[in-house]
């Protein structure tokens, strides 16, 4: 059992930069591929970025460039560095573990980009 909480979200201006975090406790962290999703209001949940257990990542098309993805096993964390956010990138960000056969999510947290 993995559970995740994630961290760092609120209202950002345009061009602007945040850091989220996503807390991962219980199952052993570094087994597990790692992403973050974002859905926004009237839209399908889809990938921001992904991360494997080896370090390799892949990014959706609209953030690749300007998002980071990183982890952290011994501190059993995921961040995902946003820069020159736009306001399409409000939404409510979503973080995932995969892996063992299984799936786990955190509940969201809401990023809103607004001047």
């Amino acid at each position: 059992q993995v559970q995740l909480v994630e961290s760092g979200g609120g209202l950002v201006q345009p061009g602007g930069s945040l850091r989220l975090s996503c807390a991962a406790s219980g199952s052993i962290f570094s087994m597990y591929a790692l992403a973050w999703y974002r859905q926004a209001p009237g839209k399908q949940r889809e990938l921001v970025a992904a991360i494997t257990r080896g370090g390799s990542t892949n990014y959706g098309d609209s953030v690749r460039g300007r998002f980071t993805i990183s982890r952290d096993n011994a501190e059993r964390t995921v961040h995902l560095q946003m820069n020159s956010v736009k306001p399409e990138d409000t939404a409510v960000y979503y973080c995932n573990a995969g892996g063992l056969g299984m799936t786990y999510w955190g509940k969201g947290i809401l990023v809103t980009v607004s001047s």
